[in-house]
């Protein structure tokens, strides 16, 4: 993949995430409204690396990130596509699943994390069809294996190709002493309702179930021969597309982003990331509205992505998967805003008023995604709330993401005649679920959870800016320093977040974020994070003479027995 040169030629990492379509070497696209087409056609010498092939179908992280952003483009610039048919190029092929060369020459963080970003991508679209009324159809025209049947499970119904070698698998247990790691022991069981016996046989049996078993089982929804395939998907989709509700009207284009990527900074138009390496953390400081912004849908789809929500929601998502993938040791991210409140909260407002408009729609589902990237990252979150600050509604959830914040009781010294009002946070209807969490609640029910009085006295105080003392003690911020303590508590902090184990730490921060009731996305997160970490740090896996050094190259791995 060709780096992406900043402003000044320099790189913050290797990964950029910005794709378009005419730069898509692994999908293709078509339209024939009210269906969109997907089709996976992987350039076998297209990967992010030189070390391997894509043959078969078989995917890298850059196969993914194009299909991120595929998915994006028809959510925002094709409002009459309706339903999208996900297929393969190759004959008999559908998709092998994840590069095995590419997963046994990745380090341990690259592997966890492209599971984490595939699944991310998964769970983008359930979500479309869930809130968009994007329907997704997966037409296997051949054998589809591990990753390759997880992309499958993502959509709505699958329909496979009856031609008597074309199978469904995951064979990521009996081939690779690993798991289907990007959800598809999960999704087997919790979204198809498999049963559990069957799944087990399912998941060891690397061969995989072909035709009418794998109806029966529950794996796929419908076969056809060859000779009916094509009808039977396009009919199959034609009918998911009628019970669609998106509109016939005309898109808005995601142009590409107003970046500068420095060696340590990063900016944005309404973002500035600033990364202290030697301190293992970064700071980003987001900016509010700095002018008149759309009121009604007709204006916010004539501004398109140059409008402040829209916009600062991408550039949020760009610079956390760069620091993700190309900054490991930046361990602590940390929060800041600048701006007015009001402009803030007129936004939220018009999202409010009309947020079953399609594009309005998308932004808050956009938003939503964006914020749960941060909910399982494997980072420590800090929010500043300092003189200026303007965190409410939506901007609020980045204090309310936190593992700690602090909100300055006062203003600092030196700085009492600044023209900056003091620390507030307000909070609004944007923050009792208009962006759930993986759990399901919101990240207001999260934090008062089992603590229905504390909810109920914050609730009351929606559309009130609360200073620092009155947050501190409504449990809204972890603590409220004086200008006396703020820079050294902040310090602290920080320092003694760096000196823990990360590993430590990702554990914690996974298992306290995600309290209350346990859906199909909080299990898959936690068992990555979780198992799938373990295992692939296991000599089984990876080890010299493990299942994914040693696949295909003719001999066995060599298994340590000990069940542990």
């Amino acid at each position: 993949m060709p780096d992406a040169p900043g402003a000044d030629g320099r790189l913050l990492g290797p990964l950029d995430f910005e794709r378009r379509p005419d730069s898509y070497r692994h999908w293709r696209v078509d339209f024939d409204t009210p269906v969109a087409t997907l089709t996976l056609a992987v350039d076998p010498h297209g990967g992010l690396s030189d070390e391997y092939e894509l043959k078969l179908n078989s995917y890298d992280l850059g196969v993914d990130i194009e299909l991120n952003d595929a998915i994006q483009r028809l959510r925002f610039e094709h409002p009459e596509i309706k339903a999208v048919v996900v297929t393969g190029a190759l004959e008999k092929v559908f998709s092998a699943g994840a590069n095995i060369q590419m997963l046994a020459g990745s380090s341990h963080a690259h592997k966890v994390n492209f599971c984490k970003f595939t699944n991310e991508t998964r769970l983008a679209i359930e979500d479309s069809s869930a809130v968009s009324g994007l329907r997704w159809l997966a037409a296997l025209n051949g054998t589809a294996a591990g990753g390759g049947y997880e992309l499958a499970l993502a959509c709505d119904e699958i329909v496979m190709v009856d031609d008597g070698s074309t199978t469904v698998s995951l064979p990521e247990v009996p081939l690779l002493g690993v798991l289907p790691g990007t959800g598809g022991l999960t999704r087997v069981v919790d979204k198809r309702h498999v049963r559990r016996d069957l799944a087990d046989v399912f998941s060891t049996r690397a061969e995989g179930i072909r035709g009418e078993r794998a109806v029966r089982w529950g794996l796929v929804d419908a076969v056809a021969p060859p000779s009916q395939f094509s009808e039977c998907v396009r009919s199959r989709a034609l009918q998911l597309a009628a019970g669609s509700d998106r509109p016939n009207g005309t898109g808005i284009r995601l142009a590409p982003l107003s970046r500068s990527i420095f060696e340590d900074v990063v900016r944005y138009r309404h973002l500035q990331v600033e990364i202290d390496r030697a301190g293992g953390n970064a700071h980003l400081r987001v900016t509010g509205p700095r002018g008149d912004e759309p009121t009604t849908p007709e204006e916010l789809i004539e501004a398109g992505d140059a409008c402040w929500i829209l916009g600062l929601c991408r550039e949020l998502e760009d610079a956390i998967l760069l620091l993700r993938f190309n900054e490991a040791e930046v361990g602590t991210l940390i929060f800041h805003s600048q701006g007015e409140i009001e402009p803030v909260l007129a936004v939220d407002e018009m999202l409010g008023q009309f947020a079953g408009h399609w594009l309005v729609r998308e932004i808050i589902a956009y938003w939503k995604r964006t914020l749960k990237r941060l909910d399982t990252s494997a980072r420590s979150l800090m929010t500043l709330v300092e003189p200026g600050s303007c965190f409410a509604g939506t901007l609020a959830e980045l204090v309310l993401m936190a593992d700690r914040s602090f909100m300055l009781d006062g203003s600092l010294e030196g700085e009492e005649d600044s023209d900056l009002p003091a620390p507030a946070l307000l909070l609004s209807e944007a923050n009792d679920g208009r962006y759930p969490m993986g759990n399901g609640l919101s990240r207001l029910e999260s934090r008062f959870f089992g603590r229905d009085a504390d909810l109920a006295a914050v609730r009351d105080l929606f559309g009130k800016a609360l200073p620092a003392r009155e947050s501190e003690a409504l449990g809204l911020v972890t603590f409220a320093p004086d200008d006396i303590d703020w820079e050294d508590e902040i310090r602290l902090a920080i320092e003694e977040r760096a000196a823990f184990s990360p590993d430590a730490l990702t554990g914690m921060e996974a298992n306290l974020r995600f309290v209350g009731p346990e859906t199909l996305e909080t299990k898959i997160f936690a068992r990555l994070t979780a198992w799938q970490n373990w295992i692939f740090l296991r000599s089984n896996a990876s080890g010299r003479d493990g299942a994914l050094r040693r696949y295909g190259t003719g001999s066995r791995p060599n298994f340590d027995r000990r069940r542990v």
